[in-house]
């Protein structure tokens, strides 16, 4: 019981199975700021890292820091963790049944090394296009806008967009337009520290779309099959079951599961439920 769907949440973990655990305005610092900083809400195992790679391993840590150095640390994402590590989420409870649509899906990692060359962008992009090509067709819907997100060395970042020629969930295509993207505004000044993929303006799966003279739409249809040949054998062997040749060169070191390994936020926590 809570003042707010963070601290509930946090609330459900401390007693269970059967008990009731009360967070009030008047006890949060006492009861949640001595705990892990793991336990809050959206604190994944890669931001877990970056809090005790910076002296930060509780709640009350993350309350007492200051919210800009955590945007420096994990983007907006800092802002949001602060907020909630100081009881301050106001976000609303829908009624039962009730979504929102989603708007967008997106992953994004830091590299397990500086990136310094494109084939080392393509691989990433590879791997993070394939998490969100998944989940776009685990529901049920493909995008016809593309977003990468890029930051160096020195943790200056940008965004850039482009629209695709058809919906797509695949990531044969997604990758070339995330190149482009990439390619027009990157002068490899610093190495690369992390990306982001991101889709948006998201329609369902069937939405007629209108076929082009320039594409085999027969080769197509193969890849949306094959696509979801690698999804069936993922669900039941796990990721590392298979795996693209371009990441080969690398060993382990490009072969992560950004869909597994981080906290993903498909829907807007501010306008879901608890």
């Amino acid at each position: 019981v809570s003042f707010n769907k963070v601290f509930a949440k946090l609330g459900i973990d401390m007693k269970k199975p059967d008990a009731v655990s009360v967070i009030s305005k008047e006890n949060f610092r006492e009861r949640a700021w001595p705990l892990p900083a793991r336990d809050l809400l959206y604190v994944g195992r890669a931001t877990e890292r970056k809090f005790c790679a910076n002296g930060i391993a509780t709640i009350g840590d993350i309350a007492r820091s200051s919210p800009v150095f955590l945007r420096s640390l994990l983007g907006k994402w800092g802002e949001v963790l602060w907020t909630f590590a100081n009881g301050n989420d106001a976000s609303p409870v829908l009624h039962v049944g009730e979504e929102d649509a989603i708007k967008s899906i997106g992953n994004s990692t830091t590299t397990p090394r500086d990136l310094v060359c494109g084939e080392d962008v393509r691989a990433v992009f590879y791997v993070l296009c394939e998490s969100v090509a998944a989940r776009l067709r685990g529901h049920g819907l493909k995008g016809c806008t593309l977003q990468i997100h890029v930051r160096d060395c020195d943790l200056s970042s940008f965004e850039r967009q482009g629209g695709l020629d058809r919906p797509t969930f695949l990531p044969c295509e997604m990758v070339p337009r995330a190149m482009e993207l990439f390619g027009a505004n990157y002068a490899w000044t610093k190495p690369i520290r992390s990306l982001g993929v991101r889709m948006t303006g998201l329609v369902p799966a069937d939405t007629p779309a209108q076929v082009s003279v320039f594409t085999d739409e027969t080769a197509r249809a193969k890849a949306e099959r094959l696509e979801a040949a690698v999804d069936a054998l993922r669900r039941r062997f796990g990721h590392y079951c298979i795996g693209r040749a371009v990441l080969l060169r690398e060993g382990e070191k490009f072969n992560i599961s950004p869909k597994d390994e981080h906290t993903i936020h498909p829907v807007p926590f501010f306008k879901g439920s608890v």
